[in-house]
């Protein structure tokens, strides 16, 4: 979706649970405002990229939010496209934080050859994967799979496919509105998952067809609608079996650099290394690749520090 709309927007930088009513269909619903936002206005990037990372966060936050312990989960793409590297990063307090690595001319060229490049494009030949982090006291696990599919929707849906044998359907979309204060950027998504049969529960093969069916039906738009509340939505989508949504979970932009985590990282390079990073003034400058925030420090501040 592009353009820009007039409106107020609702269901902001949330992620609505819900349930197919007496079937064995599970999903999130994720609607990003200014969070997304502040993720892609802080770098200058062509709306492509811009649209890559937006459903990156949206996919994070669809199944970050579904973890059950405190942690973080870092879905990530690699290849050897224009866009070389796409991360974004997702803890169980709802923060997000993203980033996107790319060729500036070789993104030009392509978007002259495409209307709206897609993952596969953006990305080429390479890898998908999500990484489950529980904290130092646990390994980390990460699965990986190809990149597969055309959009990153269907990277996701491939990754489920091979690495969880979960059948599951995930739409995404990114783009941008206007509630009065100039063109913002906006993105969502639906993830949703057949929960397996058993004796009790029987087979769960057509409910899922028909759930699918229905979430065939819907539209890119109306995922980032800012009139569209969340539960009008998926009532539109289910209203024929019901649907229950249950508390939605707050989310937010935050990164987690910091003055002391620079000075950590300047006190792992040597004395020789640093002094190649002094600039004219004096002082050594660093700045976030995720939040483009500049952070300064003096030899001495190292020096202080006992590096």
């Amino acid at each position: 979706m592009s353009g820009a709309v007039s409106l107020e927007a609702v269901d902001e930088d949330r992620v609505f649970p819900f349930q197919i009513e007496g079937e064995a269909v599970r999903g999130r619903l994720v609607r990003l405002g200014p969070a997304v936002d502040e993720i892609l206005s802080a770098h200058a990037y062509p709306d492509p990229v811009a649209n890559l990372l937006g459903e990156t966060c949206a996919l994070a936050a669809l199944v970050g939010s579904n973890l059950k312990f405190e942690g973080r989960l870092i879905v990530q793409a690699q290849g050897n496209g224009p866009v070389r590297y796409v991360v974004c990063d997702y803890d169980t307090a709802g923060s997000l934080r993203g980033y996107c690595r790319f060729d500036p001319e070789e993104v030009a060229g392509l978007v002259a050859g495409f209307q709206r490049p897609g993952a596969r494009a953006l990305l080429g030949d390479g890898l998908f994967m999500m990484t489950v982090d529980q904290g130092p006291d646990m390994d980390r696990y990460q699965g990986v799979t190809a990149i597969e599919g055309e959009t990153l929707a269907l990277c996701a849906e491939q990754y489920f496919a091979q690495s969880e044998q979960t059948p599951t359907r995930i739409r995404l979309a990114v783009g941008q509105a206007d509630s009065g204060e100039g063109a913002h950027w906006r993105a969502g998504g639906v993830l949703i998952q057949n929960i397996a049969g058993d004796e009790a529960r029987g087979s769960t093969e057509e409910p899922w067809r028909r759930t699918e069916a229905l979430f065939e039906t819907l539209g890119e738009d109306e995922l980032i609608d800012p009139l569209l509340p969340a539960t009008d939505l998926l009532f539109r989508l289910f209203h024929e079996d019901g649907v229950r949504v249950f508390t939605p979970q707050a989310l937010k932009a935050a990164c987690r650099c910091s003055q002391e985590r620079i000075l950590g990282l300047l006190a792992s390079f040597s004395a020789e290394e640093r002094a190649d990073m002094v600039e004219a003034d004096g002082r050594i400058r660093v700045s976030c690749e995720f939040c483009s925030r500049v952070y300064e420090a003096l030899p001495s501040d190292l020096d202080a520090a006992g590096a």
